[in-house]
């Protein structure tokens, strides 16, 4: 249900850029004449951004962007409010849109882990397994401060301090996950996409949320679910109804 007249977009999309300084400059230009706010993140590896703005803005800002064949499969999570959550607009090239410092892992270069849909993970969940009977455990990829806002019940937390400190939490703990089918989750899915192909890579069975909390909560309002999403905006946390938490 929409409420509010502010339309808050976020999506990340794996694909390889090798233009990422130019096209910093055209979809910086873009952004700031419509009057959107908000940060986009550009790699050699892909496409992570949070914009802000009127809804007629917001979308002839993304429409241009789809026109573009690379960004074609782009699909936004998308929320409102009253008033605007970000203050400027940053539009810059990164090493990484999401930082791991693990340069064998490009999503944009191998095939994409499997994903796992919000109903389907409702099911599981509701189910106390997976459809092959094997225990479903829930590993959120978050930094810890996020988890401390909810998180999924039971979830594991290796209390992150960012996520670059992913892989050597999973070394110190990967035998309590083997036998085991991992849902690995985070904020919008970027986070949990790479980190579902670290999983993999370490003989795990493993999944992601495919759009990750947000997506979870517009498909299916959130059960197994407790507290808010963090968001790094001025709204700062979600409820499931994907309302600021007051």
């Amino acid at each position: 249900m929409q409420s509010g007249t502010i339309l808050n977009i976020s999506c990340y999309l794996f694909v390889s850029l090798p233009d990422a300084a130019a096209l910093r400059e055209r979809l910086h230009a873009h952004a700031e004449s419509l009057g959107l706010k908000g940060t986009v993140l550009i790699a050699e590896e892909g496409i992570n951004l949070f914009l802000a703005g009127p809804a007629d803005a917001v979308n002839a800002w993304v429409d241009a962007l789809r026109a573009d064949p690379r960004f074609a499969a782009l699909t936004p999570k998308r929320s409102w409010s009253e008033t605007q959550p970000f203050r400027r607009l940053k539009v810059k090239v990164k090493a990484e849109i999401i930082r791991m410092n693990q340069p064998a892992i490009r999503p944009d270069r191998a095939p994409r882990a499997p994903a796992l849909a919000p109903a389907t993970l409702t099911r599981w969940l509701d189910q106390g397994h997976d459809d092959d009977g094997r225990e479903v455990v829930m590993l959120d990829t978050r930094n810890g401060f996020e988890v401390d806002h909810g998180g999924f019940d039971d979830a594991i937390d290796w209390r992150l301090h960012k996520f670059s400190d992913f892989p050597a939490a999973l070394a110190a703990h990967r035998d309590e996950l083997v036998g085991k089918t991992v849902v690995s989750y985070c904020t919008g899915g970027i986070r949990c996409e790479k980190a579902a192909m670290v999983l993999e890579d370490q003989g795990l069975r493993a999944w992601q949320l495919d759009g990750g909390i947000l997506k979870y909560f517009e498909d299916t309002g959130g059960p197994h679910y407790h507290g808010g999403c963090f968001v790094f905006d001025e709204r700062e946390s979600l409820a499931p109804d994907l309302s600021p938490v007051e």
